[in-house]
C-alpha cells in the first residue's frame, strides 16, 4: 500500500471530522464507543483494524443524539468485497441509546448523511471477485452491453481485475457446454453525474474475435442516495470520495 497516496487521501476526511472531538465522556467510552464498534463488527465478515471516535456530552448522548463520529477501517471484508481503507464521518445521528443502555442493539431513528472515502487496491479488488454480489453483477452488466444479436451462450467465470488510468481491465472465461474461452472487458470509468458511473468506449473480445466490439457508452445509476464527488483510477488503486445517506433499517 503506497503510505504517500493514502496520507493525501485522507486530508479532506480529516478536515471533514473536526467536529469529531478526541474527548470522551463516560458513555462514549463505556457504552457507546463498544456498542458501536460491535454492531460494526457484526457487519463485516473480517476487518484488520477499526477505529471509532465519537464526540458529544453525556447530555446529549442520553438524549439519543450523536453529534459526529468518525469511523475508520482497513482491510474489511463486507459480504464478500474485499475494502482497503474506508474512513467515514456522520453527524447529527439519533440512536436508541435508552435501550441501548438496556442491552439492546444500537439501531438508527433517522437518516444519516454519512461523507467518506474508499480506496481500493487492485488485489483487493480481484479478491471481491469471489463475491457473488460483485461478480454476477459484471455479469448482468456484460449481459446488457451486448447487442441482441450478439448474446453469450455458456457461463462467465470472471479471474482478474486491472486498474489502469482512468480504466478498468477485466479478464474471466466463457465455459460453454462445448468450449472454453478467454474473455476480455477493457472500459474507461468516469463519473457521468453525482449518482452515476459512466463506461466509456468498453470492448470486449473473445479468443475468436466473436464479440469485439466498441460499445456505446453505458451509465450505471447508484441511486438518489448516493453522492459521488471525486472517482480517481491510478494503476493499482482506485480512490472514490462522496456521501451516501445511511436509511435506518426496519
Amino acid at each position: 500500500m503506497n503510505n504517500h497516496n493514502l496520507e493525501k487521501a485522507a486530508i479532506p476526511i480529516e478536515r471533514s471530522a473536526q467536529t469529531v472531538s478526541s474527548k470522551q465522556s463516560r458513555i462514549i467510552s463505556k457504552v457507546l464507543s463498544p456498542a458501536i464498534r460491535l454492531w460494526l463488527r457484526s457487519q463485516v465478515e473480517r476487518v484488520s483494524h477499526l477505529e471509532v471516535k465519537i464526540s458529544g456530552g453525556d447530555r446529549q448522548i442520553l438524549s439519543g443524539s450523536i453529534p459526529g463520529v468518525l469511523i475508520s477501517a482497513s482491510n474489511a471484508v463486507y459480504q464478500g468485497l474485499h475494502l482497503t481503507q474506508i474512513q467515514l464521518v456522520g453527524e447529527g445521528i439519533r440512536t436508541n441509546l435508552g435501550q441501548v443502555l438496556k442491552g439492546q442493539p444500537l439501531r438508527l431513528l433517522e437518516v444519516v448523511p454519512v461523507v467518506g472515502e474508499l480506496l481500493l487496491q487492485e488485489s483487493d479488488l480481484t479478491a471481491s471477485l469471489q463475491s457473488p454480489l460483485l461478480a454476477n453483477a459484471l455479469t448482468e452488466l456484460l449481459e446488457m452491453l451486448l447487442p441482441e444479436n450478439c448474446r453469450i451462450e455458456g457461463q462467465v467465470s470472471w479471474h482478474k481485475i486491472v486498474i489502469d488510468t482512468d480504466q478498468l481491465i477485466l479478464s474471466g472465461t466463457l465455459v460453454g457446454s462445448s468450449s472454453t474461452k478467454p474473455l476480455l472487458l477493457r472500459s474507461g470509468l468516469q463519473l457521468a453525474s453525482c449518482h452515476e458511473l459512466q463506461l466509456t468506449q468498453p470492448q470486449l473480445q473473445t479468443s475468436q474475435d466473436l464479440l469485439l466490439k466498441e460499445l456505446e457508452n453505458f451509465k450505471l445509476d447508484l441511486g438518489p442516495e448516493v453522492n459521488i464527488q471525486e472517482l480517481t483510477l491510478t494503476p493499482g488503486q482506485m480512490l472514490c470520495r462522496g456521501s451516501i445517506n445511511v436509511i435506518p433499517s426496519d
